[in-house]
């Protein structure tokens, strides 16, 4: 039986041999053509941060946090050594995993469609934390998103608004 390793070695061997062969039998002409025509662009770039670059790094180190907890728990679903039980218990956190992160889109969408409010949720236990992107810092806001949010959840949760401009 051929395992991963093996199989990705030979892959990325067989990538290189067919590049190499094709490089062998350019012609010089095309391969001047390419060399040629690249050149270095040292204009400068002008980067705006808006508002929601903030949410969108949230976004990022959530997702990277959830995808290291997802290998995790699909390396003990794969692992051969591991107990039936052990892969129970990892498929039900990997189940619960994606409920969660469903679960926070869909306030993420409420957010967006009742509030016209960009935001991040992130759920973890009994605590709701949601980052609005805003520059007003309203009370008044905040507690109308709690409210929406809780009738939301089936338990009754500890939920926390933060503004972020």
């Amino acid at each position: 039986m051929i395992n991963k390793q093996s199989l990705w070695f030979v892959t990325l061997f067989s990538l290189i041999l067919i590049l190499s062969i094709y490089y062998i039998t350019m012609s010089d002409s095309n391969l001047q053509n390419i060399l040629g025509n690249s050149t270095v662009n040292n204009e400068y770039v002008n980067a705006e941060v808006n508002e929601s670059s903030a949410l969108v790094a949230l976004r990022v180190a959530e997702d990277e946090e959830v995808l290291k907890q997802m290998e995790d728990y699909q390396s003990i679903l794969l692992d051969s050594s591991k107990t039936s039980q052990e892969k129970s218990d990892a498929y039900n956190s990997l189940m619960s995993l994606n409920t969660k992160k469903g679960k926070e889109q869909e306030m993420e969408e409420k957010i967006k469609s009742e509030f016209q409010l960009d935001s991040f949720v992130k759920i973890k236990d009994d605590t709701i934390s949601i980052v609005i992107s805003s520059n007003e810092h309203n009370s008044n806001l905040a507690n109308n998103i709690i409210r929406t949010i809780q009738k939301m959840c089936d338990k009754k949760m500890y939920i926390t608004v933060k503004f972020q401009a």
